[in-house]
């Protein structure tokens, strides 16, 4: 079996109190991929790029079956360097190298609609935290082979439109455009595999843990407001399809299945 080769891009770092129990993103991103594998025996690589510190980037884009990019604590929308960069390279990819999966979470997922011709925006202020149900549509319950779906969310700013020529999977009240699906083909019905771009608004990385440590810390500080961080707590005992769902239809779309 050939051994899928992925390019993770580090948008970001986890706060201390996350880093202290479960590392770094490529450490994070990697339980996440391990855990989904639908087959224990399928080998992979996971090599990480620091786009946000040292603006690193894989000098052989071809010798990788696919991108993924974190969440982060900055805006999408930001004119800074590092983020003008990461939309040229992901706009370059997305055009360019159809063969190469570009999958994006939550900041991610706001980079490659920027690539793609979508804005980014301030979500009113208004947060989206812990995990949430979401409402699937029909290309969403074919991606995920489920009906119903629950991922674990941290974010104020969304993308409000789908880009030109992709599929919405999913909706909540807060944020219609919870994620989409790009095919790199024509066909009446494409499979999983002929995506060639893949979206989430939410965190399938992220745990229990790790978003009771980010309520905390940001309630903590005044950045979520209380009634967000109590009704968040409520339900962080949601079932959660960050692996189980969402991270092995990840690997379908990179052609790995049971």
């Amino acid at each position: 079996m050939a051994t899928k080769r992925l390019a993770l891009l580090l948008c970001d770092t986890p706060i201390p109190a996350v880093q202290a129990t479960d590392g770094d993103y490529s450490a994070i991103f990697h339980e996440l991929l391990q855990k989904s594998l639908p087959n224990p025996s399928a080998p992979f690589v996971l090599d990480s790029f620091d786009v946000k510190n040292k603006m690193e980037y894989p000098d052989d884009v071809d010798k990788y079956d696919g991108i993924l990019m974190t969440g982060s604590a900055a805006s999408a929308y930001e004119n800074l360097e590092w983020i003008n960069k990461l939309v040229a390279f992901t706009a370059s990819v997305a055009e360019t190298k159809p063969n190469v999966k570009l999958i994006g979470i939550c900041f991610g997922h706001q980079i490659i609609s920027r690539a793609l011709g979508k804005d980014c925006v301030p979500n009113g202020g208004t947060w989206e935290v812990g995990p949430t149900k979401l409402d699937l549509t029909e290309t969403g319950k074919q991606v995920f082979g489920v009906d119903t779906l629950n991922i674990e969310q941290m974010h104020r700013d969304h993308v409000p439109e789908v880009p030109s020529g992709c599929h919405l999977l999913a909706s909540t009240p807060v944020s219609y455009n919870q994620g989409y699906v790009r095919y790199a083909t024509s066909k009446t019905t494409p499979s999983l595999e002929d995506i060639q771009i893949f979206t989430v608004q939410g965190h399938p990385e992220f745990t229990k843990r790790i978003v009771d440590s980010i309520v905390d810390a940001r309630a903590s500080t005044g950045a979520i407001d209380k009634v967000t961080a109590d009704d968040a707590r409520t339900r962080s005992t949601w079932r959660n399809d960050g692996v189980e769902v969402i991270g092995k239809a990840i690997w379908r779309v990179l052609g790995v299945d049971a």
